[in-house]
């Protein structure tokens, strides 16, 4: 296992925590993260667009013009796609584009995004978030410990990993903007991991991922088959 160091709410050392090999260790599937990435964006398309076709807009029943003896193309409705106002051809219809993706897959693309992340040592792990009430600047002085936010400099995308009962860290550290995103344990996911520079955990919260994650492969490993061959 590989072992990092845990940071108080101040920045200092508290010890050192075990990052499970089967979890933060593995050779990332690049191919696999790329297929569960694009079916998560996929997921969340709406699919509402939708355009009319000749048949769907109103009017155009009537030839506009006799169909020899004009000099001018023939036409049969005034909705031809070709018409201003007319219908759309080949136009986008109410869709809906989630894809089907493997337990085992979405799995594996998980632990190769956590892997990736660790490898680059961009896991944080904090004992305790250590804000008793909702304070803005209890949040900034937080991440500035532990050396994830910086004055003068752009900051990194930081994804922190929350219980829903940690409600005072929770409404501090939502309001630093856009680069900084909270997930619950249980909501943790390729997508957010790899879009995010930095990945922070709490001590619990990291015990949770790692529980969940090793018990979701205990229930995909398969069964031993007994019996005569």
């Amino acid at each position: 296992m590989a072992s990092i160091t845990m940071k108080t709410a101040a920045g200092a050392d508290a010890g050192s925590v075990e990052l499970p090999d089967d979890i933060f260790g593995i050779e990332p599937n690049v191919a696999v993260m790329h297929q569960v990435v694009t079916a998560q964006l996929a997921a969340r398309r709406a699919g509402t667009h939708s355009t009319k076709t000749r048949s769907e807009v109103r009017g155009g029943g009537a030839k506009p013009w006799r169909q020899k003896g004009t000099g001018r193309a023939r036409q049969g409705s005034i909705r031809a796609p070709q018409w201003r106002g007319g219908g759309v051809a080949h136009g986008p219809k109410p869709r809906d584009y989630s894809q089907r993706t493997p337990k085992k897959m979405v799995r594996l693309a998980l632990l190769s995004a956590l892997s990736d992340r660790a490898a680059d040592a961009r896991v944080v792990v904090i004992d305790d978030w250590a804000i008793e009430a909702p304070k803005t600047k209890d949040a900034v002085r937080l991440l500035e410990a532990v050396g994830l936010r910086t004055k003068g400099e752009r900051d990194p995308r930081v994804l922190l990993v929350l219980f829903r009962d940690d409600e005072a860290a929770w409404k501090s550290l939502r309001n630093l903007g856009e680069r900084v995103q909270i997930v619950l344990p249980e909501e943790l996911n390729t997508y957010d991991v790899l879009v995010n520079d930095w990945l922070v955990f709490s001590e619990a919260s990291l015990q949770t991922v790692v529980a969940r994650l090793s018990a979701t492969a205990s229930e995909a490993a398969p069964e031993d088959e007994g019996g005569d061959q």
